[in-house]
């Protein structure tokens, strides 16, 4: 057996990711709690920034999670004012969400909030390392498919 087939499960890449995944999703939940929203708000802020004005059904396949979660998550931020549903012009039938202004105040204070973390998660790295963590996880998340 190898080297690498008898390190610890903690030298592993996937065990290190999920612990400091685990880190920065607990302190982002909490910061962003301060303005009444939870991780699935921000990510349908984020897609109705990037995409436009998208379909409930859409987002969720986007998102890949239930379409009951997007009409809770989308109501939870109807409320606050950060989104709107309008009737898609091209079947009545659907319900298009699109960001208001409120909505992208929110986005822009959530994304000052996570700039924050990324200083305080990588301050023990020197710029040359952020900036290969940076694009590393780039390449990761892309060749994964979970961003373009």
């Amino acid at each position: 057996m190898n080297a690498a087939a008898r390190a610890p499960l903690t030298a592993t890449t996937t065990y290190r990711l999920g612990l400091l995944g685990a880190l920065a999703h607990a302190r982002f939940t909490e910061r962003i709690g301060s303005l009444g929203l939870k991780p699935k708000d921000v990510a349908l802020l984020g897609l109705l920034h990037s995409e436009g004005p998208t379909t409930q059904l859409a987002v969720a396949r986007r998102l890949a999670v239930a379409p009951s979660l997007v009409v809770t998550v989308a109501d939870r931020l109807e409320a606050l004012g950060a989104v709107r549903r309008l009737r898609d012009q091209s079947d009545r039938r659907r319900q298009q969400l699109v960001l208001t202004d409120t909505g992208q105040e929110l986005l822009t204070r959530c994304t000052a909030i996570a700039r924050e973390l990324d200083e305080e998660l990588t301050a023990g790295l020197d710029p040359a390392a952020r900036q290969a963590l940076d694009a590393a996880l780039a390449t990761l998340t892309t060749t994964l498919g979970l961003m373009n």
